[in-house]
Protein backbone atom coordinates (compact mmCIF):
# COMPACT_ATOMS: atom_id res chain seq x y z
CA UNK A 1 0.00 0.00 0.00
CA UNK A 2 3.06 2.23 0.40
CA UNK A 3 3.51 2.17 -2.97
CA UNK A 4 0.58 3.89 -3.84
CA UNK A 5 -0.58 6.88 -3.90
CA UNK A 6 -4.01 7.41 -2.52
CA UNK A 7 -3.86 11.32 -2.52
CA UNK A 8 -7.02 12.98 -3.84
CA UNK A 9 -6.68 13.75 -7.64
CA UNK A 10 -7.23 17.03 -8.75
CA UNK A 11 -7.45 16.47 -12.16
CA UNK A 12 -8.74 13.74 -14.32
CA UNK A 13 -8.23 12.71 -17.66
CA UNK A 14 -11.10 12.06 -20.25
CA UNK A 15 -9.44 9.92 -23.54
CA UNK A 16 -13.05 10.60 -25.34
CA UNK A 17 -14.39 8.82 -28.84
CA UNK A 18 -11.12 8.56 -30.77
CA UNK A 19 -7.27 9.48 -30.28
CA UNK A 20 -7.01 10.43 -33.84
CA UNK A 21 -6.19 13.52 -35.04
CA UNK A 22 -7.28 13.91 -37.72
CA UNK A 23 -11.16 12.83 -36.80
CA UNK A 24 -11.14 15.53 -34.21
CA UNK A 25 -12.45 18.33 -36.31
CA UNK A 26 -15.40 16.30 -37.58
CA UNK A 27 -15.80 14.99 -34.20
CA UNK A 28 -15.90 18.58 -33.28
CA UNK A 29 -18.31 20.10 -36.10
CA UNK A 30 -20.63 17.07 -35.56
CA UNK A 31 -21.03 17.48 -31.57
CA UNK A 32 -21.27 20.78 -32.07
CA UNK A 33 -24.72 20.75 -34.65
CA UNK A 34 -25.89 17.66 -32.09
CA UNK A 35 -25.81 20.06 -29.65
CA UNK A 36 -26.97 23.05 -31.06
CA UNK A 37 -29.94 21.18 -32.64
CA UNK A 38 -30.51 20.08 -29.34
CA UNK A 39 -30.95 23.40 -27.72
CA UNK A 40 -32.77 24.97 -30.13
CA UNK A 41 -35.32 22.22 -31.28
CA UNK A 42 -36.58 22.22 -27.14
CA UNK A 43 -35.95 25.79 -26.88
CA UNK A 44 -38.79 25.92 -30.00
CA UNK A 45 -40.98 23.25 -28.39
CA UNK A 46 -40.84 25.76 -25.01
CA UNK A 47 -41.49 28.78 -26.88
CA UNK A 48 -44.51 27.48 -29.00
CA UNK A 49 -46.44 26.18 -25.70
CA UNK A 50 -45.93 29.44 -23.67
CA UNK A 51 -46.66 31.64 -26.68
CA UNK A 52 -50.04 29.51 -27.25
CA UNK A 53 -52.63 29.83 -24.45
CA UNK A 54 -54.31 26.60 -26.26
CA UNK A 55 -51.35 24.57 -25.44
CA UNK A 56 -51.60 25.68 -21.22
CA UNK A 57 -52.57 22.14 -20.22
CA UNK A 58 -51.04 19.54 -17.75
CA UNK A 59 -49.79 17.27 -21.22
CA UNK A 60 -47.47 20.29 -22.43
CA UNK A 61 -46.70 21.59 -18.88
CA UNK A 62 -44.75 18.61 -18.18
CA UNK A 63 -43.31 18.20 -22.52
CA UNK A 64 -41.64 21.67 -21.62
CA UNK A 65 -40.11 20.54 -18.25
CA UNK A 66 -39.01 17.57 -20.66
CA UNK A 67 -37.61 20.00 -23.09
CA UNK A 68 -35.57 21.79 -19.84
CA UNK A 69 -34.30 18.44 -18.67
CA UNK A 70 -33.21 17.34 -22.26
CA UNK A 71 -31.09 20.60 -22.90
CA UNK A 72 -29.34 20.14 -18.87
CA UNK A 73 -28.79 16.70 -19.99
CA UNK A 74 -26.89 17.25 -23.05
CA UNK A 75 -25.03 20.41 -21.50
CA UNK A 76 -23.83 18.10 -18.81
CA UNK A 77 -21.69 16.00 -21.31
CA UNK A 78 -21.51 17.70 -24.66
CA UNK A 79 -19.67 21.27 -24.02
CA UNK A 80 -16.64 19.83 -21.89
CA UNK A 81 -16.41 17.42 -24.73
CA UNK A 82 -16.05 20.22 -27.10
CA UNK A 83 -14.21 22.30 -25.12
CA UNK A 84 -11.65 19.38 -24.64
CA UNK A 85 -11.73 18.68 -28.58
CA UNK A 86 -10.92 22.39 -29.67
CA UNK A 87 -8.43 22.96 -27.27
CA UNK A 88 -6.53 19.64 -27.77
CA UNK A 89 -6.82 18.80 -23.99
CA UNK A 90 -8.12 15.60 -22.28
CA UNK A 91 -8.15 16.89 -18.57
CA UNK A 92 -11.14 17.33 -16.33
CA UNK A 93 -10.62 18.61 -12.50
CA UNK A 94 -11.75 15.99 -9.86
CA UNK A 95 -14.69 18.82 -8.59
CA UNK A 96 -15.70 19.37 -12.72
CA UNK A 97 -15.94 15.68 -12.41
CA UNK A 98 -17.86 14.98 -9.68
CA UNK A 99 -20.28 17.94 -10.43
CA UNK A 100 -20.72 16.16 -13.55
CA UNK A 101 -21.26 12.77 -12.64
CA UNK A 102 -24.15 14.81 -10.03
CA UNK A 103 -25.58 16.60 -13.08
CA UNK A 104 -25.60 13.31 -15.17
CA UNK A 105 -28.04 11.32 -12.77
CA UNK A 106 -29.86 14.68 -12.13
CA UNK A 107 -31.34 15.30 -15.30
CA UNK A 108 -31.05 12.06 -16.27
CA UNK A 109 -33.43 10.87 -13.42
CA UNK A 110 -35.75 14.05 -14.22
CA UNK A 111 -35.98 12.71 -18.11
CA UNK A 112 -37.37 9.74 -16.62
CA UNK A 113 -39.54 10.65 -13.87
CA UNK A 114 -41.17 13.07 -16.05
CA UNK A 115 -41.77 10.67 -19.06
CA UNK A 116 -43.63 8.59 -15.63
CA UNK A 117 -45.60 12.08 -14.75
CA UNK A 118 -46.66 11.66 -18.41
CA UNK A 119 -47.05 8.34 -19.02
CA UNK A 120 -49.61 9.10 -15.89
CA UNK A 121 -51.11 12.18 -17.73
CA UNK A 122 -52.29 10.17 -20.65
CA UNK A 123 -53.57 7.49 -18.11
CA UNK A 124 -55.77 9.53 -16.56
CA UNK A 125 -56.85 11.20 -20.17
CA UNK A 126 -58.07 8.24 -21.85
CA UNK A 127 -59.18 6.35 -18.92
CA UNK A 128 -60.88 9.11 -16.77
CA UNK A 129 -61.62 11.87 -19.79
CA UNK A 130 -64.71 12.99 -18.11
CA UNK A 131 -62.93 13.37 -14.88
CA UNK A 132 -59.67 14.91 -16.48
CA UNK A 133 -59.68 18.21 -15.70
CA UNK A 134 -60.39 17.57 -11.81
CA UNK A 135 -58.26 15.32 -11.39
CA UNK A 136 -55.21 17.15 -13.53
CA UNK A 137 -55.56 20.62 -11.80
CA UNK A 138 -52.45 23.34 -11.84
CA UNK A 139 -51.83 22.62 -8.26
CA UNK A 140 -51.03 18.54 -8.57
CA UNK A 141 -49.18 19.19 -12.11
CA UNK A 142 -46.57 21.60 -9.83
CA UNK A 143 -46.99 19.00 -7.11
CA UNK A 144 -45.75 16.13 -9.43
CA UNK A 145 -42.94 18.30 -11.43
CA UNK A 146 -41.53 19.39 -8.02
CA UNK A 147 -41.54 16.33 -6.32
CA UNK A 148 -39.80 14.75 -9.53
CA UNK A 149 -36.83 17.67 -8.84
CA UNK A 150 -36.70 16.77 -5.48
CA UNK A 151 -36.32 12.93 -5.78
CA UNK A 152 -33.66 13.70 -8.96
CA UNK A 153 -31.88 15.93 -7.00
CA UNK A 154 -31.69 13.66 -4.01
CA UNK A 155 -30.61 10.70 -6.69
CA UNK A 156 -27.67 12.98 -7.84
CA UNK A 157 -26.77 13.60 -4.31
CA UNK A 158 -26.42 10.04 -3.49
CA UNK A 159 -24.50 9.02 -6.57
CA UNK A 160 -22.00 12.48 -5.61
CA UNK A 161 -21.93 10.75 -2.18
CA UNK A 162 -20.57 7.54 -3.15
CA UNK A 163 -18.04 8.66 -5.95
CA UNK A 164 -16.50 11.04 -3.68
CA UNK A 165 -15.96 8.83 -1.30
CA UNK A 166 -13.82 6.28 -3.28
CA UNK A 167 -10.14 6.57 -3.64
CA UNK A 168 -7.94 7.33 -6.48
CA UNK A 169 -4.52 7.16 -7.78
CA UNK A 170 -2.76 10.11 -9.24
CA UNK A 171 -3.34 9.71 -12.65
CA UNK A 172 -7.16 8.73 -13.67
CA UNK A 173 -7.46 7.43 -17.40
CA UNK A 174 -10.87 7.27 -18.17
CA UNK A 175 -11.94 5.61 -21.85
CA UNK A 176 -15.04 8.14 -22.01
CA UNK A 177 -15.93 11.27 -23.20
CA UNK A 178 -17.78 12.28 -19.69
CA UNK A 179 -17.04 10.97 -16.23
CA UNK A 180 -18.70 7.74 -16.20
CA UNK A 181 -19.48 6.35 -12.88
CA UNK A 182 -18.74 2.82 -13.51
CA UNK A 183 -15.46 3.72 -15.09
CA UNK A 184 -14.43 5.66 -12.40
CA UNK A 185 -15.29 2.81 -9.81
CA UNK A 186 -13.44 0.44 -12.55
CA UNK A 187 -10.43 3.14 -12.01
CA UNK A 188 -10.16 3.12 -8.18
CA UNK A 189 -7.38 2.21 -5.98
CA UNK A 190 -9.80 1.44 -3.03
CA UNK A 191 -12.35 -1.44 -2.37
CA UNK A 192 -15.24 -0.26 -4.09
CA UNK A 193 -17.11 -3.54 -3.75
CA UNK A 194 -19.82 -1.38 -1.18
CA UNK A 195 -20.00 1.55 -3.81
CA UNK A 196 -20.93 -0.75 -6.38
CA UNK A 197 -23.46 -2.37 -4.63
CA UNK A 198 -25.10 0.92 -3.62
CA UNK A 199 -25.40 1.95 -7.46
CA UNK A 200 -27.05 -0.90 -8.21
CA UNK A 201 -29.51 -0.26 -5.27
CA UNK A 202 -29.82 3.40 -6.05
CA UNK A 203 -30.46 2.20 -10.10
CA UNK A 204 -33.27 -0.59 -8.92
CA UNK A 205 -34.75 2.11 -6.84
CA UNK A 206 -34.38 5.33 -9.21
CA UNK A 207 -34.36 3.20 -12.54
CA UNK A 208 -36.97 0.18 -11.55
CA UNK A 209 -39.85 2.19 -9.99
CA UNK A 210 -40.25 4.88 -12.99
CA UNK A 211 -40.60 2.12 -15.78
CA UNK A 212 -42.77 0.23 -13.77
CA UNK A 213 -45.17 3.32 -13.31
CA UNK A 214 -45.19 3.47 -17.40
CA UNK A 215 -45.52 -0.23 -17.69
CA UNK A 216 -48.79 -0.43 -15.42
CA UNK A 217 -50.13 3.20 -17.03
CA UNK A 218 -50.05 1.64 -20.12
CA UNK A 219 -51.18 -1.34 -19.21
CA UNK A 220 -54.13 0.42 -18.08
CA UNK A 221 -54.49 2.29 -21.50
CA UNK A 222 -54.28 -0.26 -23.26
CA UNK A 223 -57.11 -2.07 -21.76
CA UNK A 224 -59.24 1.16 -22.19
CA UNK A 225 -58.64 1.11 -25.32
CA UNK A 226 -59.29 -2.50 -25.98
CA UNK A 227 -62.57 -1.66 -24.91
CA UNK A 228 -63.28 0.58 -27.17
CA UNK A 229 -65.97 -0.53 -29.45
CA UNK A 230 -65.38 1.97 -32.72
CA UNK A 231 -61.93 1.26 -34.95
CA UNK A 232 -62.11 5.15 -34.82
CA UNK A 233 -62.35 5.69 -31.52
CA UNK A 234 -59.28 3.47 -30.60
CA UNK A 235 -57.26 5.39 -33.13
CA UNK A 236 -58.62 8.60 -32.07
CA UNK A 237 -56.93 7.52 -28.37
CA UNK A 238 -53.90 5.80 -29.11
CA UNK A 239 -52.74 8.68 -31.08
CA UNK A 240 -53.03 10.93 -27.92
CA UNK A 241 -50.10 8.93 -26.05
CA UNK A 242 -48.20 7.80 -29.34
CA UNK A 243 -46.03 10.68 -29.56
CA UNK A 244 -45.30 10.12 -25.43
CA UNK A 245 -44.78 5.91 -25.89
CA UNK A 246 -42.31 7.05 -29.07
CA UNK A 247 -40.32 9.04 -26.73
CA UNK A 248 -40.01 6.80 -23.74
CA UNK A 249 -39.34 3.96 -26.23
CA UNK A 250 -36.05 5.77 -27.86
CA UNK A 251 -35.20 6.93 -24.23
CA UNK A 252 -35.50 3.36 -22.82
CA UNK A 253 -34.41 1.76 -26.03
CA UNK A 254 -30.84 3.46 -26.05
CA UNK A 255 -30.46 3.16 -22.41
CA UNK A 256 -31.04 0.30 -22.20
CA UNK A 257 -29.17 -0.88 -25.82
CA UNK A 258 -25.99 0.98 -24.76
CA UNK A 259 -25.59 -0.67 -21.12
CA UNK A 260 -26.32 -4.27 -22.64
CA UNK A 261 -23.97 -3.41 -25.60
CA UNK A 262 -20.83 -2.46 -23.30
CA UNK A 263 -22.14 -5.38 -20.67
CA UNK A 264 -21.53 -7.81 -23.63
CA UNK A 265 -18.35 -6.71 -25.57
CA UNK A 266 -16.46 -5.20 -22.29
CA UNK A 267 -14.74 -2.82 -24.36
CA UNK A 268 -14.56 0.57 -22.59
CA UNK A 269 -14.60 2.62 -25.94
CA UNK A 270 -17.74 0.10 -27.35
CA UNK A 271 -19.27 1.46 -24.16
CA UNK A 272 -18.29 5.27 -24.80
CA UNK A 273 -19.76 4.80 -28.45
CA UNK A 274 -23.11 3.62 -27.10
CA UNK A 275 -23.23 5.99 -25.05
CA UNK A 276 -23.48 8.49 -27.21
CA UNK A 277 -26.86 7.27 -28.28
CA UNK A 278 -28.99 7.84 -24.91
CA UNK A 279 -26.46 11.17 -23.99
CA UNK A 280 -26.77 12.95 -27.17
CA UNK A 281 -29.45 11.36 -29.65
CA UNK A 282 -32.25 10.95 -27.45
CA UNK A 283 -32.38 14.59 -26.36
CA UNK A 284 -32.17 15.77 -30.02
CA UNK A 285 -34.85 13.71 -31.58
CA UNK A 286 -37.44 14.22 -28.77
CA UNK A 287 -38.33 18.28 -30.07
CA UNK A 288 -38.76 16.38 -33.70
CA UNK A 289 -40.91 13.19 -32.86
CA UNK A 290 -43.18 15.96 -30.86
CA UNK A 291 -43.24 18.38 -33.57
CA UNK A 292 -43.65 15.51 -36.37
CA UNK A 293 -46.71 13.91 -34.62
CA UNK A 294 -48.27 16.69 -33.00
CA UNK A 295 -50.88 18.77 -35.10
CA UNK A 296 -50.69 21.72 -32.07
CA UNK A 297 -47.40 21.92 -31.88
CA UNK A 298 -47.27 22.68 -35.38
CA UNK A 299 -49.55 24.80 -35.68
CA UNK A 300 -48.13 26.81 -32.68
CA UNK A 301 -44.74 26.73 -34.42
CA UNK A 302 -46.27 27.95 -37.95
CA UNK A 303 -48.02 31.21 -35.78
CA UNK A 304 -44.87 31.81 -34.65
CA UNK A 305 -42.93 31.87 -37.63
CA UNK A 306 -45.75 33.71 -39.53
CA UNK A 307 -45.64 36.58 -37.07
CA UNK A 308 -41.99 36.70 -37.64
CA UNK A 309 -42.35 37.16 -41.01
Amino acid sequence: MKGKNLTCVWEILLLGLSEDSEMKPILFGLFLSVYLVTVLGNLLIILAVSSDYRLHTPMYFFLCNLSLADIGFSSTTIPKMLMNIQSHSKSITYAGCLMQVSSFFFFGCLDSLLLTVMAYDRLVAICYPLHYAAIMHPRLCVFLSLSSLSISLLDSQLHFLIVSQVSFCRVVKIPHFFCDPAQLLSLACSNTSNNKIFIYIFGIIFGGIPVSGILYSYKRIVSSILRISSKDGKFKAFSTCGTHLSVVCLFYGTAFGAYFSSAASHSPRKSAVAAVMYTMVTPMLNPFIYSLRNRDIKWALWRISSRRV
